[in-house]
């Protein structure tokens, strides 16, 4: 449910004495700065009960500006806030009256069967039975990013076992970083741990959704339980 209360969303505008060269060559995440370039307004953070969206434009010196927001995502997901909101901003932005997608709700076609049906065993709603003694404390975290090319693909496949060389990026990829992430976190060898990651399933529902509608529902929690 929505609270339409007329309040709009939260905007923020701020300025910095930096450039963009000042960030350095290679911007990826974490980014830097980045509290002071998305300011944490109090009671914005949640699931419910907070803002729609929370928006900050700040202006940099050098003359560019840097947008940054913070979307709930029980409302909208990643394609339809950062590929269609962001688009119909840029349009408007540019002079245009409207969006060239406009925005479709059709929340009715995404509805449960009527009675519903279990067609399948969801482990994602199992409860760990050692959940809570492997979750490593937020401030015990790094952050950084790793980008794997070609060059790196291909030598992460020259290392697994000839008859899985045929394996697909993914899976190559999900196994090299499983493998690590466990040697790192010291599991025990007979705890069981999951990895879950989100899948686009728009283009398998019959009937389609049209173009410009919101696809959170769409999103699906695929998981894969290794023991």
């Amino acid at each position: 449910m929505v609270d339409c209360n007329g309040e709009g969303v939260i905007f923020i505008e701020a300025d910095a004495d930096v450039t963009l060269d000042q960030f350095g060559d290679s911007l990826q995440p974490p980014f830097p700065c980045l509290e002071e370039l998305l300011y944490d307004v109090p009671g914005s953070g949640g699931i419910i009960d907070c803002p729609l969206l929370l928006i900050q434009v700040t202006r940099l010196k050098c003359g560019g500006f840097i947008i940054a927001y913070r979307l709930n995502h029980v409302m909208s997901d990643g394609p339809s806030a950062f590929i269609q909101f962001m688009a119909a901003m840029a349009e408007i932005a540019c002079g245009a009256s409207k969006p060239s997608i406009p925005p479709v709700w059709c929340r009715e076609l995404l509805r449960a069967r009527d009675p519903p049906r279990i067609t399948c065993t969801h482990h994602e709603y199992e409860q760990m039975p050692n959940a809570m003694e492997t979750l490593i404390p937020l401030d015990n975290m790094i952050d950084r990013s790793f980008f794997f090319g070609l060059n790196e693909l291909a030598a992460i496949r020259h290392l697994v076992p000839y008859h899985l060389r045929q394996s697909s990026t993914f899976e190559i990829l999900t196994a090299c970083l499983w493998r690590c992430r466990t040697i790192a976190m010291q599991f025990d060898p007979n705890d069981e741990v999951r990895m879950m990651f989100p899948v686009n399933i728009s283009a398998r529902l019959n009937p389609k959704l049209p173009l410009g509608s919101n696809s959170t529902q769409d999103i699906e929690a695929i998981e894969i339980l290794y023991k």
